[in-house]
């Protein structure tokens, strides 16, 4: 893989990870729309991974905060408020975890790296972030989640595996839909984000064990550039939604998704 291919994928990926409009999409549309060859799921994951890095820095805060209440949950600790958040954003990994292992253990992967299928997704998906944002409520903040809040933007989360959905889209989209505003909808999307791609994460790196060593060097160096691409577009998106809607991002997944199914 070429320096200049590993930059490309480490800025799509920085990018388009936070802002609802499908990272997986993206990375699967550039063979598409180059002469270079497919990156594949395991430097896919290399740079998720990037992603995964930018979060904990930016949300150090809020990480730190669940990690006390994950040692509260082991008797390590006294913080009852802390403690429910671990709970609930470990409840809503598990649907992510279980569609996770289907796909990697079923060997599906591969057969979603469709460009009909990212076309689609990025349309429909797009739409329904519109709608959630139009008729979506801002009563809610992060304190306020719930059980059954957590489950059901963790079954959204899982539905994001499927490519041009978009993970903190899908998320986001159900999180307005329950009545979170716009800046609470992302800290909760990017929060639940963190054990679910650190798992995928782990997943990669035992296959990347096993890589030859010039995969090994491009998953590195790929997700090392991510990060900062990550970090930078976090610190845009946070800011934007406090004064924006979602609705350029939707535009923009409609306009996307219809362009690829003309191309395609």
């Amino acid at each position: 893989m070429t320096f200049l291919q590993q930059f490309i994928i480490a800025i799509v990926q920085g990018i388009t990870e936070f802002l609802p409009i499908s990272s997986s999409g993206h990375l699967i549309l550039i063979p598409k729309l180059t002469d270079w060859p497919d990156q594949g799921p395991l430097i896919d994951v290399a740079v998720h991974v990037g992603s995964l890095l930018a979060i904990i820095l930016y949300f150090r805060k809020d990480v730190i905060g669940l990690a006390r209440g994950g040692f509260a949950t082991v008797g390590l600790g006294e913080d009852p408020e802390q403690r429910r958040l671990f709970l609930f954003v470990l409840a809503g990994t598990i649907p992510a975890v279980i569609a996770g292992l289907y796909l990697k253990l079923g060997g599906h992967l591969e057969s979603l790296r469709s460009t009909q299928l990212v076309a689609i997704n990025l349309i429909v998906f797009g739409i329904l972030l519109g709608i959630a944002d139009r008729i979506g409520k801002a009563t809610k903040t992060y304190e306020d989640l719930s059980l059954r809040d957590a489950i059901i933007v963790g079954v959204a989360q899982a539905m994001a595996l499927i490519p041009g959905t978009s993970r903190s889209g899908a998320t986001m989209t159900a999180a307005r839909f329950l009545g979170y505003d716009r800046v609470e909808s992302a800290r909760f999307s990017f929060l639940l984000a963190i054990p679910a791609v650190a798992g995928a994460g782990l997943i990669a790196a035992l296959d990347l064990a096993e890589a030859t060593r010039e995969m090994q060097l491009d998953a590195f160096g790929a997700g090392v550039m991510t990060f900062f691409a990550a970090l930078a577009t976090m610190m845009f998106l946070m800011n934007f939604l406090k004064k924006a809607s979602m609705m350029v991002f939707v535009v923009y997944r409609v306009i996307l998704g219809t362009a690829l199914l003309l191309l395609f």
